[in-house]
């Protein structure tokens, strides 16, 4: 876009600027640290900028934070109209603290390191999940330590494998039940809104439970039939005793445990000689509600390495994934660290007046 110079003067940012979003979400607020050299901003946004020396307005964008977001203390501020947003007069009567410009400084070290330990956990999270994007290329089509090599219709895999059908190492029967039948028992529930929940099985009793689900056990590996754009495979597996259902949306993959172990064929089902294969397997013409053609997904041919050698895999894989688990939960403590400080520091519970930081 082409700006006049008065434009350019007039809506350009500095370093140091607040941004605070007038609809959306309301109050949210960033600062502008100069990252490229010239840069405005929209009229949806508002920008605001210290107009003393002793205001630190990094500590101001985190009071914005606080009080939009967990203290409530803006709330109904807001115009309400077809879509609510924030003027720019309401914005300019808000009250806010000032305490000493020594103690703005300090509050905002504190809660930016706080914030950039986190940014640093999504780079590695970020940095594993690539790690096993590639690991799980290269150990699906090189495998672990082999020197010979051979064509086939799926492509180059080591000599020593053979190429199968999904069909040929699990099996297809399936176990219906209707669990309002049994409307006291606990079932251990693996449904699509749990998967999207927290991947966790919900415990549920059976009158709750309206409709006819698959018996499986520990060990099934299911993959979702409904909207493949979305993937979903879960591997079911637990510490209790109680009888495990799955919703019929998913297509349930029973291990031959003399040709599969379950675990690798967890991961295959993520890899690219199923994923992609099933999204092509689809009827349907609504996207969020096209299935995957189950009959065709068992002739979907795969790789199948010695059970050592799957075993070898599956243990690679999961040892990354169990690194991404820890540093998620790195992320979530804190984040919830954050959010425990920006309360305690914005109310003055903690006053970092006296502190040396």
């Amino acid at each position: 876009m082409d700006f006049t110079d008065e434009e350019i003067t007039k809506l350009c940012l500095q370093p140091g600027d607040l941004l605070v979003c007038e609809g959306g979400e309301i109050g949210r607020t960033a600062m502008w640290r100069g990252e490229i050299k010239v840069c405005g901003y929209q009229n949806h946004i508002h920008r605001l900028r210290k107009q003393r020396q002793d205001i630190w307005p990094e500590f101001y964008m985190y009071w914005l934070q606080a009080a939009f977001l967990i203290l409530g203390l803006y709330a109904g501020e807001e115009i309400r109209t077809t879509i609510p947003n924030l003027s720019r007069g309401r914005l300019k009567s808000f009250q806010v603290p000032k305490p000493p410009l020594e103690e703005q400084q300090k509050i905002a070290s504190v809660l930016s390191t706080i914030q950039r330990a986190i940014e640093q956990q999504d780079k590695i999270i970020e940095a594993t999940r690539k790690l096993k994007k590639s690991l799980m290329q290269k150990l699906f089509t090189e495998g672990i330590g082999h020197t010979e090599f051979e064509e086939t219709e799926i492509g180059e895999i080591p000599r020593e494998w053979k190429v199968v059908r999904l069909e040929d190492v699990v099996d297809r029967k399936r176990n219906n039940i209707n669990p309002v039948n049994y409307p006291d028992e606990v079932f251990e529930y693996y449904s699509i809104p749990a998967y999207h929940g927290n991947q966790q099985p919900v415990m549920e009793v059976g009158k709750n439970i309206r409709s006819q689900k698959f018996l499986v056990k520990e060990g099934t590996v299911l993959f979702a039939k409904l909207n493949p754009r979305v993937p979903k495979a879960w591997l079911v597996k637990s510490n209790t005793n109680k009888r495990k259902i799955a919703s019929t949306e998913f297509i349930p993959l029973y291990p031959k445990e003399d040709r599969v172990k379950d675990l690798f064929l967890f991961y295959l089902c993520w890899s690219d000689h199923v994923l992609p294969k099933s999204q092509g397997l689809v009827s349907g013409s609504t996207p969020s509600r096209q299935r995957v053609d189950i009959n065709a997904f068992f002739k979907i041919q795969i790789p199948l390495p010695p059970l050592p050698e799957q075993q070898q895999i599956a243990h690679i894989l999961s040892t990354v994934d169990k690194k991404i688990e820890i540093e998620e939960r790195r992320k979530a403590t804190l984040k919830e660290l954050f959010k425990t400080m920006l309360h305690k520091l914005m109310t003055g519970e903690i006053r970092l007046k006296e502190v040396e930081i």
